[in-house]
């Protein structure tokens, strides 16, 4: 299935026109809603109003169906940042809709900010964990209708954008394959160390006689196997020029059949799908077809969508 990373429009940067509340969320985060006593203001019997959720999370797949083509769209961080600018840049806070369908009075975006360090990050105060780059918002709800009978009964979860992107279709230019790549991979190293971050965390949980288990699996095929080893003895050859260390890491993880966490399965299938283009051309020397191998080869992405979807049938 194909994933397409779509990117503002140079030409025409109208990026996202409105914010809508919806029931189901496409990046699966609920929002929640926030009450004076949460802050532990004077009037505590009155309540805020106010939601705060994600509005787009980086590099996060987002399932899409165009009549009979599946396929995934993610935003970089890069373009979360600018379509967040670019929101209040036109002057669309007061825009909102519900589900995407009818337009509302009454909801004003009146807090915005990008997740630039998790331990120190507001979403904290909530135990939100988001990843880094995410664009936050909180919204003012005025509207008596949409907050009695919708936020208040749980109609309602989560934020969904709406807005005008490009889909950025076009091969990336040879020389920038390797720089490409270590972006990727850069964007995973983040991630893991917020995973060692959490097992820290988790020690302490452990000590204090709480218990948190992580569901891992390692039923990939052998052909997840051979492409990892394939992929360490072709950057070998080339004195390990390609990938990252994440990478490198990643290959000898799969290369002896260790498992691997559900998030990871899902940002296998991410960086697979994203980092196919490079693997194509099919030279054994090349750091897109090595890196490619490192994280398991087409066998793995094809695993990866699998497991995704059969873990979501559950």
């Amino acid at each position: 299935m194909n994933i397409v990373e779509l990117i503002l429009d140079e030409e025409d940067a109208i990026g996202i026109e409105a914010i809508s509340v919806v029931e189901s969320p496409a990046i699966e985060e609920d929002f929640i809603a926030l009450k004076n006593q949460e802050f532990k203001l004077a009037e505590v019997d009155k309540e805020k109003r106010i939601l705060m959720g994600a509005a787009l999370i980086p590099n996060k797949p987002i399932y899409r169906r165009n009549e009979d083509n599946e396929y995934y769209i993610y935003f970089s961080r890069d373009t979360v940042r600018k379509a967040s600018e670019l929101f209040f840049i036109n002057g669309n806070q007061n825009k909102s809709t519900l589900e995407h369908q009818m337009p509302l009075t009454g909801l004003s975006v009146v807090e915005s900010w990008i997740v630039e360090d998790k331990e120190k990050d507001k979403t904290k105060m909530y135990d939100m964990d988001m990843p880094l780059g995410t664009w936050m918002v909180s919204m003012k709800v005025l509207n008596d209708d949409v907050w009695n009978n919708y936020v208040k009964t749980g109609k309602v979860k989560g934020f969904s954008i709406e807005g005008y992107f490009a889909d950025k279709a076009e091969r990336p230019k040879d020389k920038t394959i390797k720089d490409e790549l270590a972006q990727i991979e850069e964007e995973e190293a983040e991630y893991l160390l917020g995973q060692i971050k959490g097992i820290i965390k988790k020690d302490k949980r452990l000590k204090s006689g709480q218990r948190t288990e992580m569901e891992s699996y390692s039923d990939y095929p052998d052909s997840v196997k051979n492409n990892a080893k394939r992929g360490l003895e072709l950057n070998e050859k080339v004195n390990n020029k390609c990938a990252t260390q994440v990478g490198k890491v990643r290959a000898q993880q799969l290369a002896q059949g260790k498992p691997v966490s559900v998030e990871t399965i899902k940002r296998m299938f991410s960086y697979l799908s994203r980092a196919e283009v490079y693997y194509e051309k099919g030279e054994t020397t090349d750091c897109g077809y090595i890196s490619y191998l490192l994280w398991g080869g087409k066998s793995a992405k094809s695993w990866a969508e699998s497991k995704i979807k059969s873990l979501e049938n559950e």
